[in-house]
This record gives C-alpha cells, sequence and structure tokens, in this order.
C-alpha cells in the first residue's frame, strides 16, 4: 500500500439518493415538501402546547419534547440531503460527518427512551388514574426527559467514538446520502469486528428493551380499559392512546425493517427509500397523528385557528 492509500482521509463523499437524472427534480420537490411539512408541523405543536394551559400535563409536556426530537433530528440530515441532490459534489468533512452521526443517534436513542416513557405515563394514567397526579410530578417528569437526554447521548458517544477511532485510509466515498454506520464501516481500513459487536448488541438492547418495555404498557393499560364499565370512558381512554400507539408503531416499524436484517456489501435502494421514510417521513408524521387523533389537540388547534383569523378581521 503506497503512501496515498496509508494517509486518513479528511474528507469524504456521499453517493446520493440517486443517480437518475430524471428523478432528481422530483425528488428535490418531494423532499422539500416533506421537510416543510414536518418543521412546520413539529413548531406548531410546539407552540399550541405552549400557549394552551389545557395542555400543561405531562402527556402533552413530553409531547412538548418529542416535537423539538423531530425537528432537530430531520434538520440534522435533510437540508444537506436536499442540496446535494443539486450539486455536483456531495462532500462532507470528517469532523462534518461525525457530528452529523452523533447528533444523528443521540436524537434517535432519545426519541426511543422518549416515546418508552409517554407510554408509562399512558399506564398510570389509565392504570392508576386517582394517583396519576402525585406520581407524575414535573419534578418526576424533568428527571425522567433528563435521564432519557443523558442515556441516548451517552449511547450516541458510544457509537461515535467506536467508529471514528477506525483509520480511513483508502476510499472515502460513503454509499449512502448521509453519514451512517454501515457504510462508515466498510470504508475503514481498521479491524472493525469489536466495533461491530459493540454497536450491534448496544442497539439491540437499547432498542428491544423499552420496545418490549411499551408492549407490556399496553397489555396492561388494554387489560385495564376492557374493565371498564363505562363505554364513553372506554372510547375517551383508547382516544389518548391511540396518537402514541401509531407513533411509536411507525417508529419502530421503520427502524426494525432498516437494522434487523444481515448486512450487505451493497446499499440498495430499498434500503436508501427505508432511510428517507424514518429520516424525514416519521418526524412528519408525528404531529399529523397527534393532530388528527387526539381530541384535546384538536379543539386547541380549532381555537387557535379561530383566535388568528379573528384578528386578521379585526385587522
Amino acid at each position: 500500500m503506497d503512501l496515498m492509500n496509508r494517509t486518513q482521509v479528511t474528507m469524504f463523499v456521499f453517493s446520493g439518493l440517486t443517480n437518475n437524472e430524471k428523478l432528481i427534480p422530483f425528488l428535490f420537490v418531494f423532499v422539500s415538501l416533506l421537510y416543510l411539512m414536518a418543521i412546520v408541523g413539529n413548531i406548531g405543536i410546539i407552540t399550541l402546547i405552549c400557549n394552551t394551559s389545557r395542555l400543561h400535563s405531562p402527556m402533552y409536556y413530553f409531547l412538548g419534547f418529542l416535537s423539538p426530537i423531530d425537528v432537530f433530528y430531520s434538520s440534522n440530515i435533510t437540508p444537506k440531503m436536499i442540496f446535494d441532490l443539486i450539486s455536483v459534489e456531495k462532500v462532507i468533512t470528517y469532523n462534518g460527518c461525525a457530528l452529523q452521526f452523533f447528533f444523528y443517534a443521540a436524537l434517535g436513542a432519545s426519541e426511543n427512551f422518549l416515546l418508552y416513557t409517554m407510554s408509562y405515563d399512558r399506564y398510570v394514567a389509565i392504570c392508576h388514574t386517582l394517583r396519576y397526579v402525585s406520581i407524575m410530578t414535573t419534578t418526576k417528569c424533568v428527571h425522567l426527559v433528563s435521564v432519557l437526554f443523558f442515556i441516548g447521548f451517552l449511547q450516541a458517544s458510544v457509537y461515535t467514538v467506536c467508529i471514528f477511532t477506525l483509520q480511513f485510509c483508502g476510499s472515502n466515498l460513503i454509499d449512502h446520502f448521509f453519514c451512517e454506520f454501515q457504510p462508515l464501516v466498510k470504508l475503514s481500513c481498521s479491524d472493525t469486528f469489536y466495533c461491530n459487536m459493540t454497536t450491534r448488541y448496544m442497539v439491540g438492547i437499547l432498542t428491544i428493551v423499552p420496545f418490549l418495555a411499551i408492549i407490556f404498557s399496553y397489555m396492561f393499560i388494554i387489560s385495564s380499559v376492557l374493565r371498564m364499565k363505562s363505554v364513553e370512558g372506554r372510547k375517551k381512554a383508547f382516544s389518548t392512546c391511540s396518537s402514541h400507539l401509531m407513533c411509536a408503531s411507525v417508529f419502530y416499524m421503520t427502524l426494525f425493517i432498516t437494522y434487523l436484517h444481515p448486512p450487505s456489501s451493497v446499499i440498495t435502494t430499498q434500503e436508501k427509500v427505508n432511510a428517507i421514510f424514518y429520516v424525514v417521513v416519521t418526524p412528519m408524521l408525528n404531529p399529523l397523528v397527534y393532530t388528527l387523533r387526539n381530541q384535546e389537540i384538536k379543539r386547541a388547534l380549532s381555537k387557535q385557528c379561530a383566535r388568528v383569523f379573528f384578528c386578521i378581521g379585526l385587522v
């Protein structure tokens, strides 16, 4: 190996979403619209929760953290991806790639733990209704959010250190549209066995455990709801859970489809489509689901819209 090949790379090049020139205008418009909807929708949810006193409860407190996670999660990758669609050179610096990967992993892990925390909140609200206020105090909510962010960012730190302490001394072409784990590991000229094992075990344990905890929470919730004598009470209970359940289902479905398969030597078009779904589509769907399925959010949104139209009418 010559001196050039033994030199640590300082820049990475993305292969991008597609090499089909005819698809690029469509993808540019499509992804841009999804990203805009994700940003507007999530910022709208945050504004609504902050300005509506009826939504100042633990359930919406956690939702108020889910929305900014989705905003930053999507913004970490999507603007660069959109810009690269119309760029001749799709490059990113070594440090820029490390930062992109770190925040991608940290925010994804934080959302994973936040979805579990939200299911715990629903479990307490339905299965321990009389004690809900005393259990889900503001202090406890702050502690739960602090812990989940700490675990998420600690997890991401381990992944990032694991990957970016490897040597990259050959090709610098990342076969993807962002700095993903598997394409980066394939470029390394170091022994990646321990990095692969560490990351896979951590991803497996720290993803499957919250997922199973959510399932067990909803088993208790469904059992408790079915014992309710009031039909109206059952409908209200299912209504408060359906939004979270749908968001969690979409999140874990895309996560498992993307990562729970044997690694291949080439990143396929299907894998890139899956990546678009969890990077852009899922952050856009979360506020949409809560707006359409949650009655309190719908009522608050209607009042805010009526207030805005009233102010416009006065002008």
